[in-house]
């Protein structure tokens, strides 16, 4: 069975799908049930990938990694490599494929808050993720909550609808001494992340405790454009907060683990992955009271209410310096992460595929 993947996300700087579609190629690659499978990995560029090349083969399709590119260039490929399915592990897939496809649709923010994106881009979003997923011979998601958006809001059977969810890459063994007040905060830079919300919580916390800074790692697209360094220095905080747009693995993982507290204020995600990694490096999360951040973390975060500052505010010093808050959060965190597993998310999706073939 040969099954071709979209590796365009694993280009350079890899996020939320690159970093899923990574997880899962990596746990593959160790498997004996994927080595009975072949898989066409189809690229705009050379990939830097630590997997077998006879198993995982790339395919470069020359291009700018746009919808012309999956929509015309790519098909054309594939078209020539005898494919038996498709997998589209980011969102849309190409639609004039003639073999079946599997595509995983993490969330669907585009059509609960079209708000948040340019009237084009929200438009693309909306009309091509409806049609891959009313295509598709299954929609992998990653949360129930996921699962209950793709039904309501782009009309997806739910017994085309398989929730599996992904794992988490382990904490650093031996975690380095946290520092003193150090908030950190993962992820690419969205309008539903309340960034600002968390600037302006962050700022009693620094005149209060000298010691404490606040680390912000992420690229930002936000629409409308939030321009974090203006409120950074309104709240008098130049210093206090670095903002990382990139950072290596090794620098990721140092950051977590110097970090006392982490947080996430987002009022809608899939599932939010970032605050699982922070809670597996032993940092615990505070997270803005949603059902996806409960059906995610549990008992293992500090939940405030959408726009409570100040509540936030209180939240990071509970996570910071009251050490039996943190204590009863970290106690609770083995049982979270258990759900988070690669092995058993590579495994589940594997099985989704070779249905799919069917």
């Amino acid at each position: 069975m040969r099954i071709g993947i979209d590796a365009r996300e694993l280009c350079g700087h890899a996020t939320g799908v690159g970093r899923y579609l990574d997880g899962l190629l990596r746990e593959w690659n160790r498997t004996d049930a994927a080595r009975r499978l072949e898989f066409v990995l189809y690229s705009p560029q050379p990939l830097r990938l630590s997997v077998d090349a006879c198993l995982f083969r790339t395919r470069i399709v020359p291009g700018s990694p746009t919808t012309w590119w999956e929509q015309v260039r790519l098909p054309a490929a594939a078209a020539r490599d005898g494919l038996d399915l498709f997998f589209a592990p980011g969102y849309t897939a190409p639609l004039c494929l003639n073999v079946p496809t599997v595509a995983a649709i993490h969330d669907v923010s585009f059509a609960a808050h079209p708000e948040w994106f340019s009237t084009r881009e929200g438009v693309r979003r909306r009309w091509l993720t409806r049609r891959t997923a009313l295509s598709a011979r299954a929609v992998i998601t990653i949360s129930e909550f996921s699962r209950s958006e793709l039904v309501e809001r782009l009309g997806v059977s739910t017994s085309r609808i398989r929730v599996i969810p992904p794992g988490v890459s382990p904490g650093m063994p031996g975690a380095l001494q946290r520092t003193d007040g150090l908030v950190l905060y993962v992820g690419t830079m969205f309008n539903r992340r309340h960034l600002p919300d968390l600037i302006r919580a962050f700022a009693p916390v620094a005149r209060r405790h000298q010691a404490a800074s606040l680390h912000l790692v992420g690229d930002n697209r936000t629409f409308p454009r939030e321009e974090l360094p203006s409120i950074i220095a309104r709240e008098e905080l130049t210093g206090r907060v670095q903002w990382h747009q990139w950072v290596t693995d090794e620098e990721l993982r140092g950051l977590y683990a110097s970090a006392r507290a982490f947080a996430f204020l987002s009022e809608y995600e899939g599932l939010g992955l970032t605050p699982l990694e922070a809670l597996a490096a032993g940092v615990p999360p505070v997270l803005f009271d949603t059902p996806v951040a409960r059906e995610s973390c549990g008992d293992a975060a500090l939940y405030v209410s959408p726009g409570d500052v100040p509540g936030i505010t209180h939240a990071l010093e509970r996570l910071l310096f009251d050490d039996p808050t943190r204590h009863l959060l970290l106690e609770a965190a083995p049982a979270t992460l258990a759900r988070y597993s690669w092995p058993r998310a590579a495994r589940d999706t594997l099985a989704v595929l070779e249905e799919s073939r069917q």
